[in-house]
């Protein structure tokens, strides 16, 4: 086994020793919103907004973007789980400005395991074979930030789908204050 399943389900046994009531916590979130936020660690959902268990619905995904899932997330969040408010997070320091879709794809194509940031731009270590899928995905790269939280709190607002009268506010997160900034 490897040191961190071991760290994970240690965790897991402490956690489910303390799990008291939260079994009984209802399937729709008790606050009625929902988080479309980045996947980055340094992000605390719970902590930044004040939740706890069973609060809110969580969506994260690489650069919190507004993607065909994270959409149908949130649609699925309100018209069978009852939210009535969302909110679109994205942050500083992102990383998904630091590459396009040409460079992700040709960094998989050339190899499948992680690069490297070094002398500001992404490299290989290496050439173990790749593969060329990686340039048919878009990838949702941003290269400024505000404008790609207004960007997905449009495609947000006007999708087909969504309703007219669901609040969606776009905020950035300052990883270095920890602050919620809003995105007009």
């Amino acid at each position: 086994m490897s040191s961190v399943l071991d760290e994970v389900l240690s965790a897991n046994r402490v956690y489910a020793e303390e799990f008291g009531d939260k079994g009984a916590l209802a399937l729709p979130p008790a606050r009625r919103f929902a988080i479309l936020t980045c996947m980055d660690a340094r992000l605390d959902p719970a902590g930044f907004a004040g939740l706890a268990e069973g609060d809110a619905h969580v969506i994260r995904n690489a650069g919190g973007r507004a993607s065909d899932d994270a959409i149908r997330s949130l649609v699925i969040s309100h018209k069978l789980l009852g939210t009535r408010e969302w909110f679109v997070i994205h942050h500083t320091d992102c990383g998904m400005e630091l590459f396009t879709d040409s460079v992700m794809g040709e960094l998989l194509a050339e190899d499948l395991h992680t690069a490297q940031f070094t002398e500001g731009r992404w490299q290989n270590q290496g050439a173990a074979g790749g593969s060329p899928e990686g340039r048919y995905v878009k990838w949702l790269t941003f290269t400024h930030l505000e404008g790609s939280v207004r960007e997905d709190v449009e495609r947000i607002r006007r999708h087909p789908l969504v309703p007219a009268e669901i609040p969606v506010h776009g905020f950035v997160y300052d990883v270095r204050s920890g602050r919620l900034l809003p995105v007009k």
